[in-house]
């Protein structure tokens, strides 16, 4: 659909910001009827479809919108052998669709999370809050205690480095929600009525060497600053864990974010999260990623990268051999995880020949 679109009482603007640079990636196993919600904000941009489970199942897309669709059968045919990299049977083979997409940018969001509220009760816009979190910079190298200073009404408070001011380019926008948290299996279980109410109107960059959480189910980044970094891991059907795919995605990105002087910012835009996933199934999932996650998070919190790693793809290779050596001591499932990393690289770039992306020594991210 081209053309304008015009919402009473939104904020959906006459001309749909990156129309055509900007892919929308659902995984699912369900119909989506979801999208109806979505119409408004969604139906300018092309969805790329990821169809997890049983492939002869028909998924059935709301009338109006330009989709594409994927299932495993087309992930086999098109990657052949190096399929193996992609989960079966989690939500982390969304990042199929990252890999397939051509364009510049790329928003994610769950199917069971339904557009929000603000406090004075308008439909909040989630992608076009995100665009503007990925179009304006970051500030990871000095923190200002006003949060986003390239927000309106904001700006740099006093004392804060005029040569810092320009900023570095965002590469992630961390979108939250409301309603369900996104917690783990043993916080779900002693807290299982807890909601998340509160709505914080904030954005804030996430300071260099400082890692987080990321949470997939709203989430929005520039594939070609970043995108070869962004692997959901191997997990789901046939490893021995699950629900840690956005996370681990999250720390190689950060840590190589920070290689390459690019930003990551947290915050705006919420979301409203439907349902509380089984939190006994959620345990099984998670239970191993519980311990790991002692020895995995120190274990990124000190990775250094060769100043020669000066793309994504180098950084991402060298991450994955430090994976192999340090945590493969851990368990063989880390080594596994580490040579699906190298397949990731491969067949991201045999579809993505000219997608390298080079950082220069100034803090500045230019394509090759």
């Amino acid at each position: 659909m081209a053309g304008t679109v015009t919402v009473p009482g939104s904020s959906v603007p006459s001309t749909p910001l990156l129309k055509d640079e900007l892919d929308i990636v659902i995984p699912t196993i369900r119909n989506l009827d979801f999208l109806e919600m979505w119409r408004p904000f969604f139906q300018p941009y092309h969805l790329i479809i990821v169809q997890d489970g049983d492939p002869s199942k028909v998924i059935k897309v709301p009338e109006g919108f330009d989709y594409e669709l994927y299932n495993r059968n087309d992930i086999n045919r098109i990657l052949g052998p190096k399929a193996s990299c992609i989960s079966f049977k989690d939500s982390a083979c969304r990042c199929f669709g990252y890999m397939v997409s051509k364009k510049k940018y790329v928003f994610t969001i769950d199917d069971d999370c339904f557009v929000a509220k603000d406090p004075s009760g308008k439909d909040i816009n989630a992608l076009e809050q995100h665009i503007k979190n990925l179009l304006s910079p970051s500030t990871p190298f000095f923190f200002n205690t006003l949060y986003d200073p390239y927000r309106e009404g904001a700006d740099f408070v006093r004392g804060y480095p005029f040569s810092l001011r320009e900023g570095a380019p965002t590469a992630v926008s961390h979108g939250l929600w409301l309603n369900i948290p996104d917690y783990d299996a043993p916080t779900q279980m002693v807290k299982p009525r807890e909601r998340n109410t509160r709505y914080v109107d904030a954005v804030l960059t996430i300071p260099k060497g400082t890692l987080f959480p990321m949470c997939g189910m709203n989430l929005a980044f520039d594939r070609q600053l970043i995108g070869p970094a962004m692997y959901f891991g191997l997990m789901g059907d046939g490893q021995p864990i699950g629900r840690y795919d956005d996370m681990w995605a999250g720390w190689c990105v950060k840590v190589i974010c920070d290689h390459l002087s690019l930003g990551v910012k947290t915050g705006l835009p919420y979301l409203w999260h439907s349902k509380a996933s089984n939190p006994f199934v959620n345990l099984k999932k998670e239970y191993k990623g519980i311990f790991w996650q002692e020895d995995i998070i120190p274990f990124f919190q000190n990775a250094t990268l060769p100043k020669e790693c000066d793309t994504v793809q180098k950084c991402y290779i060298s991450l994955s051999e430090q994976v192999k050596e340090k945590l493969g001591k851990i368990d063989p499932y880390f080594v596994k995880l580490a040579d699906a990393m190298v397949t990731w690289i491969e067949a991201w770039d045999e579809l993505n020949p000219s997608d390298a992306v080079v950082a220069s020594g100034n803090g500045k991210a230019a394509a090759k």
